[in-house]
């Protein structure tokens, strides 16, 4: 019982930290600029998953990895997305956004997919009896090297979206800014560099501390409530990393800001699937752990499934609140 409190405890201190972290990494990614920003958000915005995730790895919990991983990319495309078509068209007919933003999304999610299809296809396709060390060995080095082809893909999307074509990207950040000052009651810039430093350090370390506990309680909550690894993994983590960026794309949605919470939500699941799991891939090859792409068959369909979803539903650059409702269902 002891260790399921301690869990909670931590699981509920961590989502105020991802608040704190992700504040102040937007107040340093205003004051550094726009390309310097976008790189401070794109590693600092999953954080929390990242922090998890390292020390679920060092623990060897490469399963608990995996889900979080998966349960990361589904919540942002289907849980998000869909409460965000619902609840903001559910009193307008149609809202728009921009179409070649949102595609260019979409066909980077249908990559990193792909790379977590073939893995599993592999796997799958050989014949009972073969599924020895070597094989094991071979899954391990394709999703390495398919990990390292990732991240070269999330490099250029990122000079896709703040070098080349930046003014596709600008009104999003346009947006954003217009959103902040309207909406938020705070002053926009209200913490200087070294306090923005300050406190990420500070939310950092905290939330690793708390991630500490968190992972080293699993194995006695899995025994003790009955719950599995791949539940703690597809539904709790992913609730603590994500909770303060849902808020917000539901909030900018109902406001009919839908480039910024398509922006939000298709990114999150852009920044899980091309930087944080094959990070996570090179991470456990440093550190000796078999961190592999091959997700279990099940899960890796059910992921396709998802993007294939969403990317049919933004890819007219329309959205009403049916196609949120299929997105939920």
């Amino acid at each position: 019982l002891s260790h399921t409190w301690t869990f909670a405890f931590n699981f509920l201190a961590i989502i105020p930290l991802a608040a704190i972290l992700a504040y102040a990494t937007e107040e340093l990614a205003d004051k550094a600029g726009s390309t310097v920003g976008g790189l401070l958000n794109a590693t600092f915005g999953n954080a929390v998953e990242l922090i998890v995730s390292i020390i679920a790895l060092r623990e060897g919990q490469v399963r608990i990895v995996q889900a979080s991983m998966l349960g990361s990319l589904l919540s942002n495309l289907l849980l998000v997305l869909g409460f965000c078509f619902v609840l903001g068209g559910y009193n307008r007919i149609q809202q728009t956004f921009n179409q070649t933003a949102a595609q260019t999304m979409s066909s980077l999610l249908a990559i990193s997919s792909a790379s977590l299809l073939i893995p599993a296809a592999f796997k799958a396709t050989l014949p009972t009896g073969k599924e020895d060390e070597l094989i094991d060995e071979k899954i391990l080095s394709l999703s390495r090297g398919t990990s390292i082809i990732l991240l070269i893909m999330y490099v250029l999307f990122l000079l896709f979206q703040l070098g080349s074509h930046q003014a596709i990207f600008e009104q999003q950040i346009e947006e954003t800014d217009e959103t902040i000052s309207q909406y938020s009651s705070k002053p926009a810039h209200s913490l200087s560099i070294r306090s923005s430093i300050s406190f990420l350090l500070g939310a950092t370390i905290l939330v690793s501390i708390c991630a500490d506990y968190l992972v080293g309680t699993i194995d006695n909550v899995v025994a003790s409530t009955g719950l599995s690894k791949t539940f703690i993994g597809l539904i709790v983590i992913p609730i603590v990393g994500n909770a303060a960026e849902h808020v917000t794309s539901v909030m900018v949605a109902m406001k009919d800001k839908m480039d910024l919470a398509i922006g939000v939500a298709i990114g999150s699941s852009l920044q899980i699937s091309l930087f944080v799991t094959p990070f996570m891939v090179l991470v456990g090859w440093w550190i000796n752990v078999p961190m592999t792409l091959n997700f279990s068959t099940f899960e890796t369909a059910t992921l396709f499934i998802s993007i294939f979803l969403s990317n049919y539903l933004i890819l007219d650059g329309e959205s009403n609140w049916l196609e949120g409702c299929m997105s939920l269902a």
